[in-house]
């Protein structure tokens, strides 16, 4: 799987996300003068073994640049945060699902389980609002419903392998 990082400058963007992403998925970082006007379709869920690694990972990412982001999660057990050019990841509570250092590449859709179906991998599993399929190796693959309008620019990408 890869994800491609539009950025204003992408060696920093690199430098931050190489604390964090391991080598379980590709990232790309390509330059890009387009400002961030709205909240991205593609994110990272990064994965946690306890509590408190989950809030090592998160100091770590604030000492680095990153900040805490607000997009309308309310009271969830997660942490929504900012990168230092803007885009949104989050750092999960620990849930034994995701055993990698990227539990999740996380897509916004309209309807998740066509999108989930369309990647021509088998839909591990769904429910109401999302779809997950398990590309091996490497994290999850889901997709989660949006009423969000189109985005206008997409800033950050993703490609996966078709099955083999």
């Amino acid at each position: 799987m890869e994800i491609t990082f539009e950025a204003a400058d992408p060696s920093a963007l690199a430098a931050f996300w190489s604390e964090f992403a391991g080598d379980e998925i590709e990232l790309t970082f390509v330059w890009s003068d387009a400002p961030k006007i709205e909240k991205n379709r593609v994110h990272l869920d990064l994965a946690s073994t306890s509590p408190e690694h989950q809030a090592d990972i998160v100091a770590r990412a604030l000492k680095l640049g990153a900040e805490h982001a607000d997009v309308g999660q309310a009271d969830v057990p997660w942490v929504v945060l900012r990168d230092p050019q803007g885009n949104e990841f989050c750092v999960l509570e620990p849930r034994p699902e995701y055993p990698g250092v990227i539990a999740a590449v996380v897509v916004d859709s309209r309807d998740p389980l066509a999108s989930a179906e369309a990647t021509g991998h088998p839909v591990a599993r769904s429910g109401d609002g999302f779809a997950s399929v398990r590309p091996e190796p490497g994290p999850w693959l889901e997709f989660v419903r949006t009423d969000d309008p189109e985005p206008i620019t997409n800033r950050v990408r993703v490609r996966w392998a078709d099955p083999a």
